[in-house]
């Protein structure tokens, strides 16, 4: 059985730990800093176990020591986007806590896998490896998994087909400066431009790069976890199982797309070693730009983490 830890017990936290230990692949620990919120979601998870059918066990705490020896160690703590706030205003508070967090993960679980949640994503994600000196197919964040999720609704429910028969991802920045390419999206194999004119394409796209604002916006006091935890689990799954699925992560490239010493969303080979390659796509003079102008969007939080 393997172990997989989280650290946040908010609405990501709890529903990816509650999606996982459903699964019955992996014990879970649930890790949080308010006394008693880990503990008490963890077990009314466990007492759902007789009608749910797992045998699996979900433990909460608010220390380390139990997360010790994790396989995978999951971080969603830190502060979420309020109506009106940009990622970039989440930086400096969440840095301090990722900083936190990881420190204790690199002493309780030194062979782990960390797969960053906290926003800003993108910048959290290079925080991390960089305080973890592991190695980058270790250290990686939720990204496009999420993002192409959200498109391919918007698709689906567009054209009334099976989501299942929809094919389109997200890379860049995970936030504003997310970059779509519709080319490359398709349904059942035909391409999304024989489908939809420009302009309703178009709006798809922006609907799914402000996908989480939307949510923010009608939640009022909250923010989107029930998607996010979804693509949380399918990387997690995509690791436990080594399945080499092709998911577009937030990760460091060293020279891939010609970028260098940057984390970006791009579409990666997940298996049991984490990152087992980086797909690089053959993209135009145009989308190249495009991916460039959002990297370097990252470049400027990452200089504010100094």
């Amino acid at each position: 059985m393997k172990k997989i830890s989280i650290i946040g017990a908010g609405n990501v936290g709890a529903t990816c730990a509650q999606r996982i230990v459903e699964k019955g692949y992996a014990d879970v620990v649930l890790v949080d800093i308010i006394e008693g919120l880990p503990q008490g979601k963890a077990l009314d998870i466990q007492e759902s176990a007789p009608v749910m059918g797992f045998n699996s066990r979900i433990t909460g705490t608010n220390g380390y020591k139990e997360t010790a020896g994790s396989d995978i160690v999951v971080i969603t703590s830190g502060i979420g986007r309020k109506p009106g706030m940009t990622r970039d205003e989440l930086i400096a508070t969440n840095a301090k806590i990722v900083r936190d967090v990881v420190g204790n993960v690199v002493k309780n679980s030194p062979e782990s896998i960390i797969i960053t949640v906290t926003n800003p994503v993108d910048a959290m994600t290079y925080l991390a490896l960089k305080t973890s000196n592991f190695p980058r197919e270790r250290v990686f964040g939720l990204s496009g998994g999420l993002d192409g999720a959200r498109l391919r609704t918007f698709i689906a429910l567009e054209l009334n087909v099976s989501v299942s028969d929809v094919f389109a991802f997200a890379v860049g920045e995970h936030g504003e400066n997310m970059v779509v390419f519709p080319r490359l999206c398709a349904v059942g194999g035909v391409p999304l431009t024989k489908l939809l004119p420009p302009e309703k394409i178009n709006q798809l796209i922006t609907r799914a790069v402000k996908g989480g604002a939307e949510i923010v916006n009608l939640l009022k006091t909250g923010s989107a976890f029930y998607a996010p935890s979804a693509a949380v689990a399918q990387m997690v799954e995509a690791v436990v199982f080594d399945k080499r699925q092709v998911i577009p992560c937030a990760t460091y490239l060293q020279g891939e797309y010609g970028l260098k010493d940057v984390v970006l969303g791009v579409p990666v080979k997940l298996g049991e070693n984490g990152i087992e390659q980086i797909i690089e796509l053959d993209l135009t003079a145009e989308e190249k730009t495009k991916l460039s102008a959002s990297a370097e969007a990252v470049r400027k939080l990452i200089k504010v983490l100094g």
